[in-house]
């Protein structure tokens, strides 16, 4: 990808993150949320794992047919750099990449505990900030993003 590409790329997932931002965000949200997520990957045979949570809570995880227990793993990988960083692991990643690095030791992280591939996005309230991460896991990590943004902006659309 060239950098201009890239610079566009980063242009249009921050400003999907200014633009989605939740009113609030509860429990039976994360629940209507993560049904969307699993109804849109089902109908699309897409072997993906779903996670959402509220701060150290886990309010939906669902393993859709296909996925892996590696899934997990990764889901776990991004939302600690969604929680750390306070962007999407796609937008973290994309920045890094722009710059020509990697999130590693040399970012003060270890790499088997974050990943800054695509797939979280933050849950944000106003006056309140990231208070939640929506994952998927289990396609290439623009797929995985994409997916996520898609329900999202369905959900605040209805």
């Amino acid at each position: 990808m060239s950098s201009e590409d890239l610079a566009k790329l980063i242009a249009a997932v921050e400003d999907q993150e200014r633009r989605l931002v939740f009113p609030a965000f509860t429990e039976a949200d994360a629940w209507r949320l993560g049904s969307l997520l699993v109804r849109l990957a089902t109908d699309r045979g897409l072997p993906v794992a779903v996670d959402i949570r509220r701060g150290e809570q886990q309010l939906f995880h669902a393993a859709l047919a296909g996925s892996v227990a590696d899934n997990d793993t990764w889901i776990e990988r991004k939302v600690r750099v969604v929680y750390r960083y306070g962007a999407s692991s796609y937008l973290v990643g994309r920045r890094l990449a722009a710059k020509g690095r990697d999130l590693d030791a040399s970012q003060g992280v270890d790499p088997a505990r974050y990943a800054a591939h695509g797939g979280a996005f933050p849950v944000r309230v106003p006056g309140a900030g990231v208070i939640g991460v929506v994952t998927v896991s289990g396609l290439p990590q623009a797929d995985d993003h994409a997916l996520v943004v898609e329900a999202i902006e369905t959900f605040l659309a209805g």
